[in-house]
């Protein structure tokens, strides 16, 4: 279809990599405010790379990929007007600046944000959203948001496409045991206080993924807290996975990371390593549902999101 020369700009909004082995320094600088990290903390980070990358590093091009699938899947729905996509990430370059400055430059005046991830909390995708709004007031740029799909049909449609597919992974005797974990990355539990939606709405997804599932055998577990002080959303995983051994006497689980969309560090260490290491310790069958990544419904969900709120500008 012609275009009727209006341009969006799609800002598709991301936690944010390091390109190469080279950069994690700096990465893990930004993400402590501008701290550089200890030697000690620096070299954990460096071997949790180099452990699910093997010298080669291709976590930042799974964004990539998504952002060129969405790019795809906005062409085929967009209708006459053309939707450009630009990244902006939370603690790498392009940071979420940079993203909104390089629509205004290219003479885009109006434009939708949408993060990779489903869920929203004011400490996650509200802080997003924030950098962006004050960015484009700076440079003239009508934006709208779409702050959470964390229930739209075709995201649990793929999510329970992906359960049902890892249910396989077990032998057929093993499946009526199998205990399904769905996680999330950890939050302080200081929004717990403000009345932040984010567990909630990670409850409902949870909950909607079971039910067409016809799960009966599932509960919540949180992953990748950060090490401060303050106390972090739990149980996490790896208590969780201790507690379902030890006093429930489950044998087979299934992690389903629904609060994750990409094959990054928090899938690929923390639950593929790490979780799948104390599990064997503790003489389980441990599994994980394969991550959205550019699965079509997934681009779907997203494209229809963005037009969504395209459809409210202006």
């Amino acid at each position: 279809m012609a275009s009727s020369g209006r341009k969006i700009g799609v800002l598709v909004m991301s936690y944010g990599t390091p390109q190469s082995m080279d950069q994690i320094e700096a990465y893990y600088t930004h993400i402590r405010h501008g701290r550089k990290p200890t030697p000690e903390q620096l070299q954990n980070l460096v071997e949790r790379y180099e452990t699910v990358v093997g010298g080669v590093f291709p976590l930042r091009e799974n964004t990539n990929k998504q952002v060129s699938g969405l790019q795809d899947e906005l062409g085929r729905q967009g209708g006459d007007a053309e939707f450009v996509c630009y990244q902006g990430m939370k603690h790498a370059a392009p940071f979420i600046e940079d993203g909104v400055r390089a629509m205004a430059q290219d003479g885009i005046r109006e434009a939708v944000g949408i993060v990779l991830a489903p869920h929203y909390s004011h400490m996650s995708v509200g802080d997003y959203i924030k950098r962006a709004e004050e960015t484009a007031a700076e440079a003239g740029v009508q934006m709208r948001f779409v702050r959470e799909y964390h229930l739209h049909p075709k995201l649990i449609s793929a999510l329970v496409n992906r359960v049902n597919a890892a249910l396989k992974k077990f032998a057929e005797a093993e499946r009526s045991g199998v205990k399904v974990i769905f996680t999330a990355h950890s939050l302080p539990e200081r929004i717990l206080q403000t009345g932040d939606p984010y567990v909630d709405q990670l409850m409902a997804t949870s909950k909607a993924i079971a039910e067409r599932c016809g799960l009966a055998n599932w509960q919540f577990g949180w992953q990748s807290a950060g090490r401060t002080p303050e106390p972090w959303l739990g149980p996490d995983i790896l208590d969780v996975l201790r507690t379902i051994r030890q006093e429930e006497g489950v044998r087979s689980a299934l992690i389903c990371p629904i609060g994750f969309v990409s094959d990054h560090l928090e899938v690929l260490y923390d639950v593929d390593v790490e979780a799948k290491k104390l599990a064997a310790e503790l003489g389980m069958h441990l599994e994980r549902t394969e991550s959205l990544n550019t699965d079509p419904l997934y681009m779907e969900t997203l494209a229809e999101s963005v037009l969504h709120e395209a459809a409210a500008l202006g």
